[in-house]
């Protein structure tokens, strides 16, 4: 069986590109406070890669009492949280790029595999124009134009009809459960950062963006496809 090489790798930006889940927690602890529910850095981990009304929806379960809120309560909260994250983004710089993505990126793009972001954040293309990296990715998927959200593959999905490339040739990137589960149901090879116990089913983890590299990712892919 011949495996099709890699066209494309398609990152995340939360945890992958460039650290903003402080920013995204710093808002949402916000948010809880003023509901007076108990928001940790934990409970935090379960809104990762997650889009921002279902990140309220569970917060607002932390709740003891039952809470009911409109869907333009809910929408308004939701608001209120994103420009509060907004505001903490803005001091985002070119420094902030994770170690290893760079020069991750200066590789693939020598050897003409295509790059993505595929985000829940509608707020990816200014994080990336903070970072000043719109140069270094093929496109980035408008969120906003995502009606499911991971671990739904369609955002991966969508990454790679705009990049013209075959899913199954893609490798996604990712540091969170939902997102892997998203690679996966995509027919994506899925690499992840972070610890190995907290990702069973991707095809390998690495502890850092630091230990990235295309030989490896090509190697990845190849026995992920065999």
């Amino acid at each position: 069986m011949t495996t099709t090489p890699i066209q494309a790798v398609i990152f995340d930006l939360d945890g992958v590109i460039t650290d903003t889940a402080e920013h995204h927690y710093l808002a949402w602890k916000a948010i809880g406070d003023e509901l007076n529910l108990p928001f940790t850095r934990e409970f935090n981990e379960n809104l990762k890669g997650v889009s921002r009304l279902e990140s309220l929806r569970l917060l607002l379960s932390l709740s003891k009492e039952p809470l009911h809120y409109s869907d333009e309560q809910l929408h308004e909260l939701a608001e209120r949280k994103n420009e509060l994250y907004k505001e903490l983004i803005a001091t985002i710089k070119p420094s902030d790029v994770l170690p290893g993505i760079p020069e991750l990126l200066a590789d693939l793009k020598q050897r003409g595999i295509k790059t993505a972001i595929a985000s829940a954040s509608k707020n990816a293309f200014s994080v990336i124009r903070n970072l000043q990296m719109e140069e270094q990715f093929d496109i980035i998927v408008d969120a906003a134009k995502i009606k499911n959200s991971k671990p739904d593959p369609e955002v991966f999905l969508a990454a790679a009809q705009q990049l013209g490339v075959d899913a199954q040739a893609c490798v996604g990137i990712e540091d969170a459960v939902a997102g892997v589960d998203a690679i996966l149901a995509a027919k994506m090879t899925a690499v992840a950062i972070g610890q190995k116990d907290h990702f069973p089913h991707a095809h390998h983890v690495y502890a850092s963006t630091a230990e990235l590299n295309v030989e490896q990712l090509l190697q990845i892919h190849e026995q992920a496809k065999k």
